[in-house]
Order: C-alpha cells, then sequence, then structure tokens
C-alpha cells in the first residue's frame, strides 16, 4: 500500500512559478516509478511529467523547459518545479505511483494561473 500527500499548489499571476510536492509512504520509493498528471475542469486526466527509478525523465509536450521533475529518495519525495506558468497551465495536479505493478494516487492539489 502507497499513500501520496501532494502540496505546494495555490493561486499564481501568469509567468510566476510554484513548485509541488509529493510525500510517499507505505513503500520503497526509491524503485517506484513517479509521475505527476493534471485534469482541468471538463477535461481528462493528463501525465505531466514521470521519472523513473533510475532519474531518467519524461515530459509532455507543452512543458518540457517550463516543468522539471526531481526525487528525493531519501525523502521519498518528488517535486515538480513549474516555471513561466500560463492560464492553460490551470488544473488539478495529482501525483502518481507505479509500485508492484499498482498504481497508486494522490488526493490532488489546485494550481490555479490567473492575473
Amino acid at each position: 500500500q502507497v499513500q501520496l500527500v501532494e502540496s505546494g499548489g495555490g493561486l499564481v499571476q501568469p509567468g510566476a512559478s510554484l513548485r509541488l510536492s509529493c510525500a510517499a509512504s507505505g513503500s520503497i520509493f526509491s524503485s517506484n516509478v513517479m509521475a505527476w498528471f493534471r485534469q482541468a475542469l471538463g477535461k481528462q486526466r493528463e501525465e505531466v511529467a514521470r521519472i523513473t527509478s533510475g532519474g531518467s525523465t519524461g515530459y509532455r509536450d507543452s512543458v518540457p523547459g517550463r516543468f522539471t521533475i526531481s526525487r528525493d529518495n531519501a525523502k521519498k519525495t518528488v517535486y515538480l518545479q513549474m516555471n513561466s506558468l500560463k492560464p492553460e497551465d490551470k488544473a488539478v495536479y495529482y501525483c502518481y505511483s507505479l509500485s508492484g505493478g499498482y498504481a497508486y494516487w494522490g488526493q490532488g492539489t489546485q494550481v490555479t494561473v490567473s492575473s
């Protein structure tokens, strides 16, 4: 069983930055694939960024260069640094973990980008 708790969302102006954090418990974190998804109102949930146990990363086409995913295995935490935020980045952001063939989700944190 894996528990994921996100934090760091909020309301910011266009061009600002936010760093989301996801603290994991209940599993061998270092071996898990971790990812961030987001879901805007009325749209499907989409993957934003992914990081493997070995540190390899992948990003959605619309975010490389603006978003950076990283992990601290000692703290069992994955981060999403978001820079140059745009209004279209507004969504609920969810932390995701793939552990032992099972997928786990956090409760989500709201990111709103508005002037």
